[in-house]
C-alpha cells in the first residue's frame, strides 16, 4: 500500500498540473527524520532521487536527518554520502576518545586509562552535562563542510536547507537556517545526557527530535508544493523494547515528539516508513546493514520518483540536474583570527601550542592538524571553529574553545592472580603549583598497596621542553621459583624518586636524561633454601628515547611504541644478610655477589599492523642487560606473565610472573589478533627468549632458551578489558590459565 500511494500521488499531481497550465513548476521538498544510526537508511532515498534525476528544491531534517540532509544540500551526491558513511569509524566518531596520535607524548600514558573521570570544580565532584563533547565529530563536520564554510545563509546552499534543534530552557523548537552549518548540525543532534548541549546564537540547544523529529511543515513553509518524507522512527517504542535505563530515558524524552509525529506524516505526498524497527538509535555497529536497508527502499521507490521527474520535465521543460554540486575549495586565505572561551590559559599559549599563523591560505586538513595538536595538550575539552567572510574576500577564523576543568578525579579497577584485586584512584590537576604544569597522585588500594606522585613542568609556550620529578612507593609480594616450581615468597617494599628533563620534538617522539634513586627492602614470607633479608639502595643516571604512534590504547590496530633506556647504576648501599638452610653466609664471594657500579640497558618495542578489517599482526620485542653485574639480585629482570604489573618485568606467554629472575634477557613475541565482534577478540601469541647470556647468574639452572604459546579470549568492557588466557611453555610442560581485568597500575 505504501508504494501504491507513492505511485498514485505523482500521477495525481501531473493531472492537476495539466489542468492548471499557468501554474509554475511545483517545488519539491525533502524531509529526513531523526533517529540516530537508523537515519543512515535515508541515504538510499537520496540515491534513488539522484538516479531518477529529480531536482530537490528544499530540504529539512532533524538530528541524523539533519546530517544527511545538510550534506546533500551542501552539494554531495547520494553516492558520495554513501561512501562517506561506509568509510567512517563510528566507534571513534561517536566517542570522547581521540586517536593517541593526536596527543602529546606526555599525555598518552594516562589517556583513556580510567573507567570513570569526573571533573573536580569548586571543591566538588560534578557529573558532566553530557557524556560526549564530540570532538572527533566536530573534526569530521569541519572536514565535510569546509567547501561551504563561507556560506552563512543556508538558503544559499546548492539546495536551501533548515534543521531543527530544541531550546533546553523553554522546550521549544528552534529552526536553524543561518550561521555556522557545522554548529547547527551539532546542535540538532545533541541528544540530552549523551552529547553536551550546544551554545548557539544565545540559545542552549539540544536534539531537535525532542519536539519535532520529522519537520515536514517546515519544508512546506519554505515553499514546497510536494514533500517526499523519509522516516526511520515509528513513534514511541512498545514496552517490550524498553529493556534498559537508556531506552526508558529516551522514551520519556520523546513524549512530546510523538504527538508531533502524528501531525507531520499526513503532510507528506510521498512517504517512506523505513523498516528499521529492529534497530536502535545506537546501532552504529550495524551501519552497513542500515545503509543497505535504505538502498532497498530506494530501489522500490525509484519508479515513482522517475515517473514524477519525467512528467514534470515533459510538462515544464527539462531543468538542469547535477548530482554532485559541491563547490571546489582546496584552501581559504585567512587574514585574521579570534579566540573565545579562554580563561585559565592565554591566547599566546593557545596559538603557540597550535602553531597557527594568519595571513596565509589554509586547507581543512591543515587547520584540523593544528587543532589536534593543541587539543593533544589536554587543556581543552573541545575546540571548534567558524570562518567569517571578510570584505576583501578573505576569511576570519574564530576558534571557539572550551577548557577542561583544572582537576579530575579518576577511578579504575584491576585484577589478576599475581597482583590481586585493586581499586585505582587518581587525582590530576593542571597549573596547580605553576603555570603550564600537570600534577597527579595515583593510589592503588588492594592486596598490594601502591602510590605514585608526578609533576610535569613545561618550559616555553610550545610545551616541548619539560622537567618531570616523580616518586613511587610499592608494597608487593613476589614469588621465587626453582625449576619452574614455586619455592618461596618475598615481601618487597620499593621506593623510588626520579627527576628527568626531556625534549619532545613532535607528538610521537621524546628523549631526555635523568637520575633515579631506588631503595628495595626485602624479607622472606615463605622460606627457601637460600634466604636473603635486608635492603639495598642505589642511584641510576640514564638517557632515554620514547616513541608512540599507536592509534588506540587498548587493542591498537596500527603503529608502534618504543621505550629505550641506557644508564649507569652506582653508589649502592647494601644492608643485607644471606643464609642457606638457616646457616648465615658471611662470605659473599662464595655467592659471587659484589656491589660495584655497572651499566644497564633496556629496549621494549611493540608494533601492530592490520592485515585486514578483522586481523591485526603484533610484534613484541623486549630486551634488558645488566653489564658487569655481579649477582646483585635486586635489579634482575623478572620473566613471566601477560600483563605488565611490576618493575623490570619481561612478558612471556607460558610462565607465571617472576618465574625466572635473570641479569640479561632478549625476548620476541608474535601475535595475531582477530576481532570477533565490536568488542570481542581472540588472540594467539607465540614467543621465545634467551636469558642469562650476559653477567651470567651461576645459580640459574634453567635452559637459556625458552619457548611458549598462549590463546587469549578478550572482551573490551566500558571499564577495561576482560581477558581469559591459556598458555603453555615447552620447557616447563605446564598449561597455565589466568584472568586479567582492567588497566593495571
Amino acid at each position: 500500500m505504501r508504494y501504491f500511494f507513492a505511485l498514485f500521488i505523482p500521477c495525481f499531481i501531473v493531472i492537476t498540473i495539466s489542468a492548471q497550465q499557468t501554474t509554475p513548476r511545483p517545488k519539491i521538498g525533502l524531509t529526513l527524520s531523526g533517529g540516530g544510526a537508523k537515519g543512515l537508511a535515508h541515504i538510499g532515498i537520496l540515491k534513488a532521487i539522484d538516479s531518477a534525476g529529480l531536482k530537490i528544491d528544499y530540504i529539512t531534517g532533524t538530528s541524523m536527518g539533519a546530517i544527511i540532509g545538510s550534506l546533500y544540500a551542501a552539494g554531495y551526491s547520494g553516492d558520495q554520502i554513501e561512501k562517506i558513511a561506509r568509510k567512517i569509524d563510528w566507534d571513534i566518531l561517536l566517542s570522547n576518545q581521540l586517536s593517541l596520535r593526536s596527543l602529546s607524548m606526555e599525555e598518552k600514558e594516562e589517556y583513556g586509562k580510567y573507567a570513570i573521570e569526573l571533573p573536580y570544580t569548586n571543591h566538588k565532584l560534578r557529573l558532566p552535562g553530557g557524556f560526549l563533547e564530540g570532538q572527533e565529530l566536530s573534526f569530521k563536520f569541519s572536514e565535510l563542510f569546509y567547501p561551504v564554510q563561507k556560506i552563512k545563509d543556508f538558503n544559499k546552499l546548492s539546495i536551501p536547507f533548515k534543521c531543527i534543534a530544541t531550546d533546553i530552557s523553554t522546550g521549544q523548537a528552534v529552526v536553524l537556517d543561518n550561521g555556522d552549518i557545522t554548529t547547527a548540525i551539532r546542535a540538532s543532534m545533541a541528544i540530552p545526557s549523551v552529547f553536551t548541549a550546544v551554545e548557539y546564537k544565545g540559545y542552549k540547544l539540544v536534539d531537535g527530535g525532542l519536539v519535532r523529529n520529522f519537520p515536514v511543515k517546515d519544508v512546506k513553509e519554505m515553499g514546497a508544493d510536494m514533500v517526499i518524507g523519509s522516516n526511520v522512527t515509528a513513534g514511541l517504542s512498545p514496552k517490550e523494547k524498553l529493556s534498559s535505563a537508556l531506552d526508558i530515558l529516551l522514551q520519556l524524552a520523546f513524549f512530546k515528539e510523538a504527538d508531533d509525529h502524528k501531525i507531520e506524516i499526513p503532510l507528506c505526498d510521498i512517504y517512506v516508513a523505513q523498516p528499521v524497527e529492529e534497530y536502535s538509535m545506537g546501532s552504529f555497529n550495524s551501519a552497513k546493514k542500515l545503509i543497505d536497508i535504505g538502498l532497498e527502499e530506494g530501489r522500490k521507490l525509484y519508479p515513482a520518483l522517475k515517473h514524477l521527474a519525467d512528467s514534470l520535465n515533459e510538462k515544464y521543460g527539462t531543468v538542469p540536474f547535477q548530482a554532485e554540486r559541491l563547490p571546489v575549495s582546496d584552501s581559504i586565505f585567512i587574514s585574521g583570527y579570534e579566540i573565545t572561551g579562554l580563561d585559565k590559559t592565554t591566547k599566546a599559549f593557545f596559538l603557540h601550542a597550535m602553531g597557527f599563523q594568519s595571513n596565509r591560505s589554509w586547507s581543512e586538513a591543515g587547520i584540523s592538524k593544528l587543532i589536534r595538536r593543541v587539543y593533544g595538550t589536554r587543556y581543552y575539552s573541545s575546540i571548534n571553529y567558524i570562518l567569517e567572510p571578510q570584505p576583501d574576500n578573505s576569511s576570519k577564523i574564530v576558534f571557539m574553545v572550551k577548557e577542561n576543568p583544572s582537576a579530575y578525579a579518576k577511578l579504575g579497577l584491576h585484577y589478576n592472580e599475581f597482583s590481586g584485586i585493586s581499586v585505582i584512584t587518581n587525582l590530576t590537576t593542571r597549573d596547580f603549583l605553576f603555570h603550564y604544569s600537570r600534577s597527579s597522585a595515583t593510589f592503588s588500594i588492594g592486596e598490594n598497596t601502591r602510590l605514585r606522585g608526578e609533576h610535569l613542568q613545561y618550559f616555553g609556550l610550545r610545551k616541548n621542553i619539560a622537567v618531570i620529578p616523580k616518586f613511587q612507593l610499592e608494597n608487593f609480594k613476589t614469588n621465587t621459583y626453582e625449576g619452574f616450581i614455586k619455592s618461596g615468597q618475598y615481601r618487597q617494599l620499593y621506593y623510588t624518586g626520579e627527576i628527568k628533563a626531556q625534549y619532545s620534538g613532535s607528538r610521537n617522539f621524546t628523549s631526555g636524561m635523568g637520575t633515579r634513586y631506588e631503595r628495595i627492602d626485602f624479607k622472606p614470607i615463605i622460606l627457601t633454601g637460600l634466604k636473603a633479608k635486608g635492603k639495598n639502595d642505589f642511584f641510576t643516571s640514564f638517557v632515554y628515547f620514547d616513541a608512540n604512534t599507536l592509534d588506540k590504547r587498548t587493542y591498537p590496530r596500527r603503529g608502534f611504541k618504543l621505550n629505550a633506556e641506557f644508564g649507569v647504576v652506582y653508589n649502592q648501599n647494601p644492608r643485607a644478610t644471606f643464609s642457606s638452610n638457616g646457616i648465615p653466609i658471611t662470605n659473599l664471594d662464595s655467592l659471587g655477589i659484589n656491589y660495584d657500579n655497572y651499566q644497564r640497558g633496556t629496549v621494549n618495542l611493540e608494533a601492530y599492523m592490520p592485515l585486514s578489517k578483522r586481523f591485526v599482526f603484533q610484534i613484541l620485542l623486549q630486551s634488558g642487560v645488566n653489564f658487569n653485574y655481579k649477582q646483585n639480585l635486586v635489579n634482575n629482570f623478572q620473566i613471566g606473565g601477560l600483563t605488565k604489573t611490576i618493575r623490570n618485568q619481561v612478558l612471556f606467554a607460558g610462565l607465571d610472573e617472576t618465574t625466572i629472575s635473570t641479569p640479561s634477557v632478549a625476548a620476541l613475541m608474535f601475535g595475531l589478533n582477530f576481532q570477533l565482534s565490536k568488542n570481542t577478540y581472540l588472540m594467539a601469541k607465540s614467543n621465545a627468549l634467551v636469558n642469562n647470556f650476559k653477567s651470567r647468574d651461576r645459580h640459574l639452572q634453567l635452559d637459556n632458551w625458552l619457548t611458549g604459546h598462549a590463546i587469549v579470549f578478550a572482551y573490551n568492557t566500558p571499564i577495561g578489558p576482560l581477558e581469559f588466557s591459556a598458555a603453555w611453555c615447552e620447557q616447563s610442560k605446564k598449561i597455565l590459565t589466568s584472568a586479567n581485568f582492567g588497566i593495571p597500575f
